[in-house]
């Protein structure tokens, strides 16, 4: 049997056992995604403390405290051809965790006799391992690779056997894919969760055709998010912050006109668009929407897209760095009717 097929037997059997583990579990994580942590069993749970939120999912924790809430959140989708880690290498197990994992990998004998062999050359008989480093414990970790649980391209590409790394040292240059504060960020990213996009339009009693109308968001709810993820055992971090910048409405119709023209309206301190006021029915809105053309019996789907700069700061980061814009939007129904005339 090739040696992949070993490794893909051997994966297939761990997971299996680790299933049975957490089929007991009681309380699931929002998204399993991450390392395991060395020390315990790969911890699966959600929970709150002290007003923070946090959710464990191996060795990588997520503070969504300071995240977008409320029921319409969602994530935000990276523009342009920006993608998430698709595998990384974390630290896993302490020796005693490795050495009962893999010798019950071995006594359920589906792995294949030629790859138990080689397996025990490897962490067993100094080949380059012995006993898995039990005379390391405290000193180090094993560690191993975890594919991004959303499959993107290359989420397979992290085949380096595990491996053990000394407290202090970096992990070997053969493994540029080890987890350090840059993909933490970049799993925070897709942790942000930001608010719906549903704008307040006015006057109010109806749209009308050939009458602006105003466009804003709530700047109660469009301020800074973030999501902090962390490895604890190697003291990095990461805090990834969404802040929107501008609102872009498509009116559902090209019988339309758009303040500005081009439907892009900008962040103004802490407000995207101006809410109305009683008087200013005929101003130009600084962010709205003119409709040419009634919607009869139906209604224009106006699409409200929100755009946020997206940025992180870490262990060993001086300035905050750039990530790719993402960008987050939600249609609406919006009833356009005709002037009423009175004729006399």
């Amino acid at each position: 049997m090739p040696a992949m097929k070993y490794r893909s037997a051997a994966l297939t059997a761990i997971a299996a056992m680790t299933c049975v583990a957490l089929s007991a579990t009681p309380a699931v994580a929002e998204k399993d995604i991450g390392g395991g942590t060395p020390g315990t069993t790969p911890d699966v749970s959600g929970g709150e403390k002290d007003g923070t939120l946090l959710a464990t999912a191996g060795g990588i924790s997520f503070d969504r405290s300071k995240n977008g809430s409320g029921p319409k959140t969602g994530a935000i989708a990276p523009t342009g051809t920006y993608s998430p880690p698709p595998c990384w290498y974390a630290p896993t197990y302490t020796p005693a965790e490795f050495k009962k994992e893999r010798e019950a990998v071995w006594a359920v004998d589906s792995t294949g006799h030629q790859w138990d062999l080689e397996q025990q050359e490897r962490y067993v008989k100094g080949k380059p391992y012995k006993n898995f480093n039990m005379d390391k414990a405290g000193k180090g970790y094993w560690w191993t690779s975890f594919p991004n649980k959303t499959y993107p391209p290359g989420w397979d590409k992290c085949t380096k056997e595990t491996f053990w790394v000394d407290k202090g040292d970096p992990p070997p240059p053969d493994a540029p894919e080890a987890i350090d504060p840059e993909i933490l960020a970049k799993l925070a990213y897709a942790e942000i969760r930001v608010p719906g996009t549903k704008v307040s339009l006015a006057p109010e009693g109806g749209t009308k055709v050939n009458l602006p109308t105003w466009a804003w968001l709530d700047a109660a709810e469009f301020k800074p998010v973030s999501v902090t993820a962390r490895v604890d055992v190697l003291d990095i971090q990461a805090t990834t912050t969404a802040t929107p910048v501008s609102l872009k409405i498509d009116p559902g119709t090209a019988d339309a006109e758009t303040y500005p023209a081009n439907g892009v309206c900008d962040l103004v301190g802490d407000k995207i668009g101006t809410p109305y006021a009683k008087g200013k029915s005929k101003e130009t809105p600084p962010c709205g929407v003119k409709y040419l053309r009634s919607s009869g019996d139906g209604s224009y789907p106006l699409k409200a897209t929100v755009t946020w700069k997206i940025s992180w700061t870490g262990t060993g980061v001086t300035e905050e760095q750039d990530l790719p814009d993402g960008e987050f939007g939600a249609e609406q129904d919006v009833v356009v009717e005709e002037i009423q005339s009175i004729n006399r």
